[in-house]
């Protein structure tokens, strides 16, 4: 539920950029900045709500990101200009989303040791449900009653949602007898470098499509519905890639899974570079969407497997700044890529030579290696 509420509302933010945008006159750049802003926050943040959980627990933080989360998109409502929404939005919402989906992601494989990639699949699902529903559902709203309200009901539903979570958490048995991994041995471990590598380069050619495959689409002369239905359509086969995949990484192999899931990412930008029509607009987001898939729900295995379990909230804190990084990079330059050429088709293949950077940086890392973690 909290991937749900947490990535439902953070990624929906490309159905918000066009009337923002128009509202606000800027380019896309400035508006894209509100994505950029919230990603940098919510990972940059994940490091220190990941040590706080380790200490105080997950239910506090996670009923400090109802808090925080909620308030922030409510008060996003009320903006007269762009700079106070990079406060209100950027910081408040990616603070308050880092306070709730850090500490519980990090809790369920304390709660599992058989078939553990199965059960971080199915949790990870969240995420890709809310992927799925709150794009279009956020585009309705907007077509009936405009973005500021929108963002309010959304805040409100955050709120109420995440609360509910903060009542249900409880901290994981299984970290407190797991070996011990220094933080600093595990950041300046070969395999921590390779991984975080890898994911800044992909992660950052992700984030491209999440802003601009709607304004792509529209421009190519589809409905906005049709083109928020695109966002969605990588969060439902990202949903099919965490459930139907992430229990074979308990039978083949985590490490392995996860190369296969990011050469697919890459790979996948292909078809959105010589996509002709909408269709096959469609097929692109579903390659992507399962290859982001497996990727997630992969992660949080593969580092338990390479580290261990003591500090892994600290531990998931450190890696997902990886996804802070590429928040910033991804859609800021694309953005001055496609203002600077006048077309999308350079921030494409942007996407694309990022993606595949990815792959190769997370190659030279051995299955043998991650059969040793703790």
């Amino acid at each position: 539920m909290v991937g749900f509420v947490v990535f439902g509302a953070m990624y929906s933010f490309g159905v918000f950029f066009a009337p923002m945008e128009e509202e606000f006159h800027a380019g896309r750049a400035a508006t894209s900045a509100f994505f950029s802003i919230t990603g940098f926050a919510f990972y940059m943040a994940g490091p220190v709500t990941g040590h706080l959980s380790d200490r105080f627990g997950p239910r506090f933080m996670t009923g400090l990101g109802a808090a925080v989360m909620g308030s922030s998109l409510v008060l996003t409502g009320f903006i007269d200009r762009l700079w106070v929404g990079y406060l209100t939005y950027g910081i408040g919402l990616g603070v308050g989303a880092a306070c709730a989906y850090v500490p519980t992601l990090a809790i369920v494989g304390g709660w599992f040791v058989r078939r553990r990639g199965t059960a971080l699949g199915v949790a990870a699902a969240g995420t890709g449900c809310g992927m799925l529903i709150v794009p279009p559902l956020a585009a309705a709203l907007i077509a009936r009653c405009g973005w500021r309200l929108t963002d309010m009901i959304i805040g409100a539903g955050c709120t109420l949602l995440l609360a509910g979570c903060a009542l249900a958490v409880s901290p994981p048995p299984l970290a407190t007898v797991a070996p011990h991994h220094s933080l600093r041995r595990v950041v300046s471990s070969f395999p921590f470098i390779m991984l975080y590598v890898s994911w800044v380069l992909a992660t950052t050619a992700l984030f491209v499509p999440f802003v601009y495959l709607p304004a792509f689409a529209a421009k190519a002369g589809a409905s906005q519905l049709g083109a928020s239905v695109l966002l969605s359509l990588i969060g439902g086969m990202s949903v099919l890639g965490r459930l139907g995949m992430s229990g074979l990484g308990d039978r083949f192999g985590m490490t392995r899974l996860l190369k296969a899931s990011i050469l697919l990412m890459g790979a996948s930008y292909l078809l959105w570079l010589f996509a002709a029509t909408y269709a096959w607009l469609v097929v692109f987001a579903a390659v992507l969407g399962i290859g982001y898939g497996v990727r997630i729900a992969l992660m949080p295995g593969v580092l338990i497997e390479f580290f261990g379990l003591r500090n892994l909230g600290a531990t998931l804190g450190i890696f997902f700044t990886a996804s802070g990084v590429s928040a910033v990079l991804g859609p800021l330059v694309a953005g001055w890529i496609v203002d600077r050429s006048g077309g999308y088709q350079w921030g494409i293949v942007f996407a694309l030579v990022s993606g595949m950077l990815g792959f190769l940086a997370v190659l030279p890392l051995r299955v043998e290696a991650s059969r040793r973690g703790g």
